[in-house]
């Protein structure tokens, strides 16, 4: 038979599925990594330990090749917005820069609110925040100009493992349209960006198509890979755009929902839209289709930290969901704002602090887990009212990531939205995209549309009715509480900050 591996390089763990040819799961092994945290806003990886678990589980999954299976390519997923500086051999000269990092806070903000922001974000399709390379780099230059000055390559995790294989200084244009310095209409990078930074072309990678492909590995690597030599990579796109393509998102009226530690919710065009009010990203798939949508900080990641410092690890997450259920819609009036790490969509503000509302005496564990859960819905569905404003009305949501395990988060889901939730029937979202790109890239498939053949539903949640009323006014509640506190976010994260 002939088999295909996806691989996802996630932000906290590496994952590679091995696929038969018509997108049915044979084998899959997953590597976690530690993550970096410190008061400061760091949030960085070690890139060894990446490169390392992509070639673990690599050789964790090819180890259920027979010798007469033919494995016939590799894709790969990767994670956006990370930035790693590296010296004339490619050495690194930093950590991983993540997505999650926040010490470029006060960059972003300056460019953000000056006269050439918003015309860069407009060129960009990238927000202007932190997580951003474009602001990474800012900072780099600003705090740290011998440390840069020093870099003589920047690049992202994907370019960093594609060179230790390969030896090339490559990045596809789907992982670059999200570093926030890549022009979405020339598809090149945007020189002005540069001359702004003092970065000459050559410091970054040469941009190359998703489709693009390289072979010839070191024998010692496909050994450890327990790979052919001449197997192809191709290099795949991002892992926002991906898992849309992963759970056939590929119209605009269908919505990729992706929740884990964090969450994002995105739609498939056709052109690169950008939204004049800046609230949500324009990122590339390939050279024809784009996703429009909003990455939120606030996931699962919020409900582990209710467990862990407000429950004291006594209860274990299924307990918490379960004691939710038996709460009523509206959690009894307690709302919850959930930006415990500051937010991305739709409010873009690192200084955000999170916040009960409402919290009484009648309030005990069971109604703060549904608030919670409900708090991180009403933020999500309002990055989805940015959206439909720059793209018409969503219909449906193609849900994905832990979350879909609970079937009280997919019921609130569906009833703050008021619309079917769909849950496809693999799991494996970015992986699957990547072996689909895989099969265009060597000419077994003329489309990616063909992912309609290997995507299949498992599970529909549909919206209850009775409970629209009590969310409605909720919602509105959240919102007008959002407007009112956000103009204290600031001078709140600077005391913290004395």
């Amino acid at each position: 038979m002939t088999y295909w591996i996806g691989v996802d390089i996630g932000t906290t763990a590496t994952k590679a599925v091995l696929f038969t040819a018509s997108g049915k799961v044979k084998a899959s092994y997953t590597i976690a990594y530690d993550l970096y945290r410190d008061s400061s806003g760091m949030a960085e990886e070690v890139p060894e330990d990446i490169f390392d678990a992509v070639i673990g589980t690599i050789r964790a999954v090819s180890d259920s090749l027979t010798v007469t299976d033919k494995l016939a390519g590799i894709g790969f997923s990767a994670q956006q917005h990370s930035l790693i500086g590296a010296a004339y051999d490619f050495r690194p000269l930093t950590r991983v820069i993540t997505w999650a990092d926040m010490r470029a806070n006060e960059e972003a903000t300056t460019l953000r609110n000056s006269e050439q922001g918003h015309a860069i974000f407009m060129r960009t399709g990238t927000p202007i925040q932190p997580m951003s390379p474009l602001a990474k780099l800012l900072w780099l230059k600003n705090k740290h100009p011998e440390r840069f000055q020093a870099v003589r390559y920047f690049m992202d995790i994907k370019t960093y493992v594609f060179n230790r294989l390969f030896g090339v200084y490559k990045l596809d244009l789907s992982l670059a349209s999200a570093t926030g310095l890549y022009h979405l209409e020339n598809q090149q990078w945007d020189y002005e960006i540069l001359d702004m930074l003092g970065i000459t072309r050559d410091k970054l990678p040469e941009i190359v198509s998703p489709y693009e492909i390289e072979s010839g590995l070191s024998l010692d690597d496909a050994q450890k890979m327990n790979i052919p030599p001449d197997t192809s990579f191709i290099w795949g796109a991002a892992d926002g755009p991906m898992s849309n393509l992963g759970v056939n998102a590929m119209q605009s009226s269908i919505a990729a929902l992706t929740i884990g530690t964090s969450g994002a919710i995105r739609v498939m065009i056709d052109q690169p839209l950008v939204d004049k009010k800046a609230r949500t990203f324009t990122y590339a798939l390939d050279e024809t289709h784009w996703v429009i949508g909003g990455a939120t900080n606030s996931g699962a990641s919020v409900l582990a930290w209710l467990k862990e410092q407000v429950f004291a690890d006594k209860l274990t997450l299924e307990e918490m969901t379960t004691m939710a259920e038996k709460v009523p819609p509206g959690s009894q009036g307690l709302i919850f704002h959930p930006y415990l790490g500051g937010e991305r969509a739709p409010i873009w503000d690192a200084t955000a602090t999170g916040a009960f509302f409402g919290l009484g005496y009648e309030h005990g564990q069971a109604e703060m887990a549904r608030a919670v859960i409900e708090g991180i819905t009403y933020n999500i569905h309002a990055i989805a009212y940015a959206l439909e404003e720059v793209v018409g009305e969503i219909k449906s949501i193609q849900a994905t990531g832990g979350f879909v395990n609970s079937e009280l988060w997919l019921q609130i889901l569906a009833d703050i939205f008021e619309m079917p939730i769909h849950i496809p029937e693999s799991q494996e979202a970015g992986c699957l995209g990547a072996i689909i790109l895989s099969q265009k890239a060597l000419g077994v498939i003329s489309d990616i549309d063909e992912v309609a053949k290997q995507v299949t539903t498992s599970t529909v949640y549909m919206p209850l009715p009775e409970h629209f009323s009590t969310y409605r006014e909720l919602e509105r509640l959240y919102t007008e509480l959002l407007a009112h506190y956000q103009t204290r976010y600031g001078k709140l994260s600077a005391f913290k900050k004395r």
